[in-house]
Parts: structure tokens; sequence; C-alpha cells
């Protein structure tokens, strides 16, 4: 078990990489304008990709995912203890979808969660990320494939042997489950938008 103290310092140093909001970052960068006025005003991918910048969408998802990611592997080489990893995810989470620079007011954590998945554990993260990718190419939705991939979560850790980490996958589905509830409404109503739509 990692130190207090070492344990606090991971804690700051994952949230303040993952509240770096890379989806803004890009398209500020690109001249697409202010990504909370375009679209859902989702800092995340799905949304850059209302841009209609293919490139700029791909870099935010896989910024966003390293971000989570590289959260999670200087845990490891800092303490080589599980318990640090575990919560940098936790934390480079937190930090995406509560960034303190956007006023605690940022994304809904699917490219992120599946970056520390991947970090974690990379069979899991595979299978995480198969399973979104399955579910978006049938429905075109991006935002059910999300729900689908962090449902998933809890049965492939166990499926690899990864049964440690299921507290940390259900606060983490409960988290983007809580944050895609007007999805899920909309999905529930048949006016969710497809993968690559516009509008919101």
């Amino acid at each position: 078990m990692s130190s207090p103290g070492t344990l606090a310092l991971v804690a700051v140093l994952a949230y303040l990489l993952g509240s770096i909001p890379f989806g803004i970052v890009i398209t500020r960068a690109l001249g697409l304008g202010d990504l909370r006025a375009i679209g859902s005003g989702n800092i995340g991918a799905t949304n850059v990709l209302r841009t209609g910048n293919r490139g700029a969408a791909l870099a935010t998802l896989v910024l966003d995912g390293a971000k989570g990611a590289v959260a999670v592997l200087i845990a490891l080489a800092l303490t080589g203890q599980d318990d640090a990893a575990q919560l940098a995810a936790l934390c480079s989470f937190l930090g995406h979808l509560f960034p303190v620079w956007l006023g605690f007011k940022g994304g809904k954590g699917v490219a992120t969660f599946l970056g520390t998945l991947l970090a974690l554990s990379w069979p899991v993260g595979l299978a995480v990320c198969a399973t979104w990718a399955l579910t978006a190419a049938l429905f075109r939705i991006s935002s059910l494939a999300a729900l689908a991939a962090a449902a998933s979560s809890g049965l492939w850790l166990f499926a690899f042997g990864s049964g440690r980490m299921l507290a940390l996958m259900l606060v983490l589905t409960a988290l983007i489950y809580l944050r895609h509830w007007a999805n899920i409404e909309r999905i529930k109503a048949g006016t969710e938008p497809k993968i690559g739509a516009k509008k919101a």
C-alpha cells in the first residue's frame, strides 16, 4: 500500500492532468470556435466531430484517452502500487468531468475512462473498447455505445481476472450513467442524434 502522502500527490497530479480540456484547446487552435457553444456544448470528441473536422475529433479522442492512461502509468512508475494506479484513474476521470479551469463543468469522461482501463489492464481495456465500437457500428449512437461499454466493464474484469478493480469500475460506470442521464432520456424518446450529426 502507498503512503498517504504519496496517494495525495498522485491524486492531485492525476486530477490536474485529467482536467486539461483538449477538445477546447484543439478547436480554438484550429479556429473552429468555442466548443461549448457548438452542438451539445460538451467538450468531448463526439461534439468536436460536430464541427465537421474529423481530425480534430480524433485528436481529442486520443488525447482525452491518453491523459487517463498517462496518469495511471505515472502513478505506477512512481509507486509500483495498484492502489495508487486506481486512485490516479479515478482522479484523472474526475478531472475531466469537473475541471477547475472550466468552473468544474467538463465532459462525460468516456475517452478518459477507456484510457485508464487500457493502462490498468489492457485486455479489459481492449474488450471495453471493442464493446463501444460494436455498439457504435450497430446503432450509430455514441452515447449508447458509451453506456454499453461502461456497463460491460464489470463483466470483462472478471473474464480477465481483474476483479480487484470492481469497486473502481462501479464508481466510474455510475458517474458515466449520471453524466449521460439526458442522453438516456433522449435514447428512450428516440431523439438522440446519430454519430456525425451536426445538431445537438
